[in-house]
């Protein structure tokens, strides 16, 4: 059976296990390095409070990017002089999840 685990990064939790493949808030370190995510909410249906301690997973950096751009257009009805175009693409760093240790 293979152990799942529920980690929080960037402010959000994902439900991984080996061989995921993550797109997460983007980490500051060089690709090919190696990550790990100590904070673990969940592992195979066991819950912390808040996170379990002796639980590490662990996973490889496989590369950086950014998001398709999106438009933000903000405007005030009726008025030509208050309106604003502006585009944003958030970075992201792409990772596989090569183990989960428990102990």
């Amino acid at each position: 059976m293979k152990m799942k685990a529920i980690i929080e990064t960037g402010g959000k939790q994902y439900l991984v296990e080996e061989g995921t493949v993550l797109y997460v808030e983007k980490i500051d370190e060089p690709v090919g390095s190696e990550v790990v995510f100590d904070k673990v909410l969940m592992l195979n249906g066991v819950a912390g409070k808040p996170y379990l301690s002796n639980v590490k997973v662990t996973g490889v950096i496989e590369k950086h990017g950014k998001q398709k751009k999106i438009i933000i257009f903000k405007y005030k009805p009726k008025k030509k002089s208050t309106r604003k175009k502006q585009g944003h693409r958030q970075p992201y760093t792409k990772v596989v999840i090569k183990s989960i240790k428990e102990g």
